[in-house]
């Protein structure tokens, strides 16, 4: 009797086993949790460890272990939402999984917090490089290219479309990725580095360059509004530019800002000033 008590004790403190179900669950909190607990010591760490903590409380049944893992997932950290986000909090489920069996057999630990923190911050800056290319830099204005007219036209689906969707790319997305680490464990970082995954990015990241070419060519709208007589005959300088290169004028004030940003750094709000002065005091004197 005595014997069996103990047997249900030890096996009470045993790892339980971590399902695709599990990493869905981890990743989506960690998804809807992002940037809400933001903090200058820790960044997006609170958030991550939102997500991960149904995982670390069955991985975990000693408090003292448990303690110690929300430690480890609470260390500074920072990357983008679904590329970042979707293949870390796969990766620390399976790195964790590792790290609780290890402890409940008392056999040597290998995956010590060093390997685990070290892997997770080699890893959140270059995906969410990625994430930022493909997501915010191409995604994002295909949708937005795509409901422009709809908005134009008074649509209220043109303000709803994007979001929508871009929000359930990213979801979907995020877990896609959150299964497929946690299914390769540490192979997950040899896969985002594989020719293919290199190649694709670069791909949508070419992709993006044309989408925002064609928003700025039909959305911005810049003319002239110059035009003097000679010899009895009327030069209108917006008809020569279209003659030469149609759309000059907004490819200019698109390269201006663009300019002032690598310059001057992401500053919107000056960028916005200094673009509606210049605008304006070319009105003034009749050039635009």
């Amino acid at each position: 009797m005595t014997e069996a008590i103990e047997k249900t004790q030890v096996n009470s403190q045993a790892p339980e086993e971590i399902t695709k179900k599990d990493v869905t669950k981890a990743y989506l909190r960690w998804h809807f949790a992002n940037e809400i607990p933001h903090s200058f010591e820790r960044y997006l760490a609170p958030s991550l460890l939102y997500g991960m903590m149904p995982i670390l409380k069955k991985l975990y049944k000693d408090d003292d272990a448990r303690r110690a893992a929300y430690k480890r997932q609470l260390l500074f950290f920072n990357t983008q939402l679904s590329w970042g986000g979707g293949v870390i909090t796969g990766l620390m489920s399976s790195m964790e999984q590792q790290r609780a069996e290890e402890e409940y057999t008392d056999s040597e630990v290998l995956m010590q917090d060093d390997l685990m923190y070290n892997t997770k911050a080699g890893l959140m800056g270059a995906l969410a490089g990625i994430g930022d290319a493909i997501d915010s830099g191409t995604v994002q204005y295909i949708f937005i290219a795509i409901a422009v007219p709809w908005a134009q036209q008074g649509s209220a689906l043109g303000a709803l479309f994007p979001f929508i969707c871009f929000a359930t790319y990213q979801a979907i997305l995020g877990v896609f990725f959150a299964r497929q680490a946690f299914a390769m464990g540490r192979n997950a970082t040899g896969l985002m580095q594989s020719t293919g995954i290199q190649t694709a990015i670069e791909t949508l990241s070419v992709l993006g360059l044309f989408m925002m070419g064609v928003l700025a060519g039909n959305y911005v709208k810049v003319e002239s509004t110059l035009k003097f007589v000679i010899s009895g005959k009327d030069f209108v300088i917006q008809d020569i530019l279209d003659q030469i290169v149609p759309g000059l004028l907004p490819l200019a004030v698109v390269m201006g800002v663009y300019w002032f940003y690598n310059k001057k750094g992401l500053k919107v709000t000056q960028a916005l000033l200094w673009l509606t002065l210049i605008l304006i005091v070319l009105a003034g004197i009749g050039i635009l």
